[in-house]
Formats: C-alpha cells, structure tokens, sequence
C-alpha cells in the first residue's frame, strides 16, 4: 500500500538489443515555486530542433507525440530530440549546438533559473532524475527532473552570479531483460539519470567538446555586458544605470556550447517491475505518519458511531416501544392501564404535555420525547426552500462520488500508475462523462420526489450546472496563462474537444438517466403527511443558527483528513516532480471520512430536529459539505506560510484550482449528508408515525 511495486501491475516489459537507438523525449520545464510550465523547446536559450531523424525513428526531431487528455492537462509537451542514445554505447562527449541569445534569452533564462526551474526530459517513460543518497549513504532517491541551473554568490564583489547547465551528463540504468527477451540477449531500463554540469568556453576541442569534461573546469556564467558607452547616452541625465543592460537592445549577443555524455551501467539490485520505487522513498519513509491519521481518524469516527448508536436507540427502539398512554403491541395501538384506578381519568386536554396518564409529571425524557422532535411528523417533509437547485446539486455530487470511489479503487488496483503518463486525469475524466447516467437519475428522482413537475428543465440545469460553471472557470484562467505563454494553458483545439465530450456525450446520458429516474422510477414515498399549514419554528441556539452550526460541524471531518491533506498538498504545490502513490492510506481515510460527514451529519440533523426546526434539507447538505470551508482556510495557511509562489498569475492559479477542489469536495461530502440525513429522517418517522398520529388525533 505504501510502495510502488504493490500497486503496479505486471505489464509487458519493453526491452532493446544491444546497439539499438534509445529515444530521448523533450517535455518541459516546471518549478515549485510557480504554477507556470512551459515546452522546453519554447526556450529560446536551448538547442533547437533540427528535423533530422535519429536511429529507426520515423519522425524527425521536433516531432509533437500525441498525449491522452491527461498529459495535455498536466502541461505536457512531448518532442522528439537529437539526443542520440544506443544501447550499451558510452559517448565521453557530443556537441549539440551552440546556441547564440539576445540580451532578452538571457534575462528571460536568469529568471527561470532563479524561480528554480527544472527540465524533464523521457527515455523509456521514466522521467530523467536527479539522483541523492541519505546522509548515511545507505539509500538511494530520485527526484524528478534537474536544473536549468544555479545562482551563486561570487567571494570577490559579493554580487550574485547565475550560471546555466550546458553540459548534460546521462546515465541509464539496466539490466538482463527477464523471460525470454533475456535469453535473447535484450535488456531493459531501470533508471535515467542526469547530472547537468555548467562549463565555460575555456580548454575545448575543435567540435566544441571539452576536452576533460570531469575536470574541474571554469563555468558558464548566463549574462551579457552592458554597452556602456551606449548606456551612458541614453541616461546622461539621470543618476540611475541599469547594472545588467536589461533594457538594452543593441544586438549584443553570446553563445551557449551545449554538450552530452552518456554512459550505460548495469543495476542488478533493482528488478524491473519495481523501478520506480526509487521516486517513492519519501512515502515509504511516511508510513508511520499515514497509520497515524488513519488511528486519529478511526478514534473520531468511532465516538461519533457511539453517539449515533445512542441516539438511534433513544428515537427507534424506545419508541417502538410506546410512550405516555399508549404502547405498541404486535402493531396495533392499546391504552395502557392505569396505575391508580381510583383516580379519576383527566380530560383529554388537560395537562396532556406535562402529565403522563396517570396524572403524574412527565420525565426530562418522556417531555423530551413528547414536546421533541416528534412534534414536527406534519412539517419534517415539507418541501424545503428552492428545490429546483437542490436536486441537481444532489445529482451532481452523486456523479462526482462515483468518479473519487473508481479512481480510488482503479489506483489501488495498481491500473493507473506512473508508467501511465496522465492516466489518472484522463480516466476520470472519462467516469465523470459517464457518470452523468447517474447525475440524471438521482437528479430526476429526488425532483420528481419534490414535487417537481418540468424534469427536462431540472436535466438541463444538471447537466450544465457543474461542469458549466467549471469550464467557465477554467476558461477564464486559461486566458491569463495564454499571456504568459505557457505550456499550462489548454491548447483551443482541447477547449473544443472538451466542449464536444460535454454537449455531445455528458448531455445525452444525463437526459437518459434524468428520463429513467423521472418517468420509470417511482418517487422516495414519505411516511408522514404534511399539514397545510406550516409551523412556527421556536428561537434556536446559538450554535444551530444559520452559518454558526455548519462551520463547526465542518471541524470534525476535517480532523479526520487534515494528516493526510499534508501528503497530498506536499505532492501537488511543493514536490511537482514526486509522485504521489500512496492511494491505499487514502482510500482508508475516505472511507473513514465518508462515515464520519454521516456521522455528524445524522447527529447534527438530530439536534436540529429536536429544537423543531423543520429545515433540515438545505442544512444537511451545507453540514456534509461544512469541512471544505476549513480545507480551504488550511489552503489560504498553506499558501502564507509553506509556499514560495510568485507572481499574480500563479497566485491567481493557486486560490482558483484551490476553491475548485474545495467546491468539488463539498459537493460529493454534501451529497453524502444530504442523503444520509434524508435516510435518516425517514427512517425514524417511519417507525413513530403511526403512533404519532393517533396521540395528536385524540390530544387535539
């Protein structure tokens, strides 16, 4: 659960022949500190492509591969490159280019540099990492991805200097291919290192080369000298002069000497269905922390699941049971015998809700039970406030469940996994168009269960409701990062295939669904009647009153996910390059999570109806989904204090995708409340009303 290798499935190993052409694939670059990607053949510092074709692939250099939904919106910009890589060939050194920038190159490279940008390149589907060791040195990691390059402060003027990598050191990892393939002399990758290295002009060949690329040779500081006679014409009258000339434009260039090595070392210790458990070191080592969120969240659930139990004895089984003067036997209702026969009967509405039959006082819990929530059986289902909104609500949170329930279970199977680049977007993707059957039907049926009369009206506005209001977000954000050039923004071509999936397939299931669950379905039946005249709610608490309630009961299920929620931040906005993997732990903690928004929705709702407070359908919707208002309090902490990002742009990414994630979250967890409390609530009436209605027939 905690490793890779028990969530991978076995699938068939690629292997090469010795001397057989390796691709190496160019992808993009990314930073922790931005959310900001970019194509790494849009760098205007790097070798660009040349078209020509290396070893048996048909496409030149510079070729775009075709990506699943996933990789596109990830950011992913896969190309061939001129990387020439033959099995079992160990290159001492290739020049590739030598690229000649502008002043604007360079100021654009010292600034990705200095947000700490990293380049991922692919051989073989695995990404080019960075190699570490634990200080002990007895462990191994990887990282994804390696610097463009470094900042450094020079000893002499104490001025900070930046340097580009420009020399690429690659070592790939093998071993004997398994099976058949290894009797066949074939071997397969293990890993894909790269260790970049800057090196100045100095003590190179004729072909650019240098000629002792492990020595300790001069680097390649990323700058160009202003113009100062220039500079000193253009601000004679001032007493300010750009120091670096980033406002020059005189044509000055330099030029980058872009070299590589590659050397194949075979890994015996590594077998090839677990490499990539080098990438989950980190989750392995925090294994102990996940046990510990799940012993955190199974206390708070379970003394939740106590005082559910308690109250569920309290209003089902007492109840059952009878109260006051009459009591249930084998189903019908008898008067029960007075204890005092001399006594003489009362009238049947004097002292009714102070006395029990025998005219003595009431009990705290048979008053309770009286003067509680039985008292609304007329009222508990009328119909609550704009229903035409909750039940779409409701369909699309039942739709979004289906989509985390399959791609949990899909992810522990071990059928999405790292070697499936964007896997985990495209498949969910695809369970949230098909889950629109399941948005229609329950959408329908609770609007037909409302009392709802035009349901191809309530079709419409579930199947555009949630996915509208999303790509009208992401649209707009796709227009600020489209001005910053970036790899991040979805291409106008995805945009409409996108919009296709939506009207073309979404649409036409919900309507099937929203048709089945409306015309063939029958409606949820209720087991009390509702007066025509609704009635007066008493003065709440303090702590039931409006918004008060649903923000503290939000705390309890967010206790339950908080340990957990610092893997998955830590993964998302701090550890781009990681991967995480752990989606066993995960799956435990939302399921422990689902029974907890149950738990507290039930208890909540309870209350609430014990202060006869009838409008308990919009409230257990807003208390299952009450913890993401914190989940996003804990984002704007996480954003102050953890994050280094810069930039409006990235800011503006951040609280978006954050609110996006915290609205999708609320609506699966509200629609859990919602219909935990609505089984509740029926349940409940269910057993009591019959005996309910008879006590009010003769009271009154």
């Amino acid at each position: 659960m905690a490793t890779a290798d028990i969530c991978l499935p076995v699938i068939l190993h690629p292997s090469y022949e010795d001397n057989e052409p390796i691709p190496l694939l160019v992808n993009k670059i990314f930073s922790d500190h931005t959310q900001l990607q970019y194509a790494y053949y849009d760098l205007p510092f790097v070798c660009p492509p040349t078209g020509q074709k290396h070893g048996n692939s048909p496409f030149g250099s510079g070729h775009s591969l075709s990506l699943n939904l996933g990789e596109i919106l990830r950011g992913d910009r896969i190309m061939t490159s001129d990387f020439e890589l033959v099995m079992k060939q160990d290159v001492g050194c290739r020049a590739l280019c030598t690229r000649e920038v502008d002043r604007k190159a360079v100021k654009w490279g010292r600034q990705l540099i200095k947000d700490g940008y990293v380049a991922e390149w692919i051989v073989d589907n695995l990404p080019a990492a960075t190699s570490f060791v634990t200080i002990d040195r007895s462990r191994k990691y990887y990282s994804s991805g390696f610097k463009l390059g470094y900042q450094d402060f020079s000893p002499a003027d104490g001025l900070s200097r930046i340097y580009i990598h420009n020399h690429f050191t690659i070592v790939i990892r093998w071993r004997k291919a398994p099976g058949k393939a290894g009797d066949e002399g074939r071997s397969v990758i293990l890993g894909f290192e790269v260790y970049p290295k800057s090196i100045g002009y100095e003590n190179r060949d004729e072909d650019g080369c240098p000629k002792d690329v492990h020595a300790e040779n001069s680097h390649l500081e990323l700058f160009i000298a202003p113009n100062n006679k220039e500079y000193e014409e253009k601000y004679h009258d001032s007493s300010y002069i750009p120091q670096l000339g980033e406002d020059a434009d005189d044509g000055a260039t330099m030029k980058i000497p872009y070299t590589y090595s590659v050397y194949f070392r075979e890994e015996t210790s590594v077998e090839w269905a677990n490499r990539w458990d080098l990438f989950f070191t980190d989750q392995v080592d925090s294994s102990m922390t996940h046990w510990l969120a799940i012993i955190n969240s199974l206390t708070i659930s379970g003394v939740l699941g106590v005082t559910v139990i308690v109250i569920w004895g309290r209003t089902v089984q007492s109840d059952a049971k009878g109260r006051g003067d009459y009591v249930l036997e084998e189903g019908k209702l008898k008067k029960r015998r007075s204890k005092s026969p001399n006594k003489e009967p009362k009238k049947p509405d004097e002292g009714l809700l102070t006395q029990d039959g025998d005219g003595e006082p009431l009990s705290d819990d048979e008053l309770e039970d009286v003067a509680g929530w039985k008292l609304l059986h007329a009222d508990v289902f009328r119909l609550p406030a704009h229903s035409g909104l909750l039940a779409p609500l409701v369909g699309s949170g039942t739709q979004l469940l289906f989509v985390a329930a399959g791609l949990l279970i899909l992810s522990c199977l071990g059928i999405l996994n790292p070697s499936f680049r964007g896997g985990f977007v495209t498949v969910g993707f695809g369970l949230f168009v098909f889950a629109g059957l399941f948005s229609g039907y329950f959408s329908a049926r609770l609007y037909k269960t409302l009392g709802g009369q035009n349901w191809r009206s309530n079709t419409v506005i579930t199947a555009s409701l949630f996915p509208g209001l999303t790509f009208c977000l992401i649209f707009m954000l796709n227009l600020f990062v489209w001005a910053q050039a970036s790899s991040t923004a979805l291409p106008f071509g995805t945009l409409v295939g996108l919009v296709a999936l939506w009207l073309l397939v979404q649409v036409p299931l919900v309507y099937a669904g929203s048709w089945f669950g409306y015309v063939r379905a029958e409606p949820w039946q209720h087991p009390t009647k509702t007066s025509p005249i609704p009635r007066q709610i008493p003065r709440q608490p303090w702590y039931l009153r409006g918004i008060n309630g649903v923000i503290l009961t939000g705390l309890i299920p967010f206790a339950v996910l908080f340990i957990e929620l610092l893997f998955v931040f830590k993964n998302l906005w701090q550890d781009k390059s990681g991967y995480y993997y752990v989606f066993g732990f995960l799956s435990v903690v939302s399921t422990i999570l689902i029974v907890t928004v149950s738990e507290v929705t039930i208890i909540a709702t309870y209350n609430q109806l014990c202060a006869e407070n009838y409008h308990w359908w919009w409230q257990s919707f807003l208390t299952g989904g009450s913890s993401s208002f914190w989940i996003f309090a804990y984002c704007i902490w996480y954003y102050t204090f953890k994050l280094h990002i810069t930039g409006f742009v990235s800011s503006l990414l951040f609280f978006s995708y954050s609110f996006l994630a915290c609205a999708v979250y609320g609506l699966l967890t509200g629609t859990v409340g919602f219909l935990t409390a609505y089984a509740f609530v029926r349940r409940i009436y269910r057993y009591v009303c019959p005996l309910l209605w008879v006590l009010f027939e003769t009271w009154y």
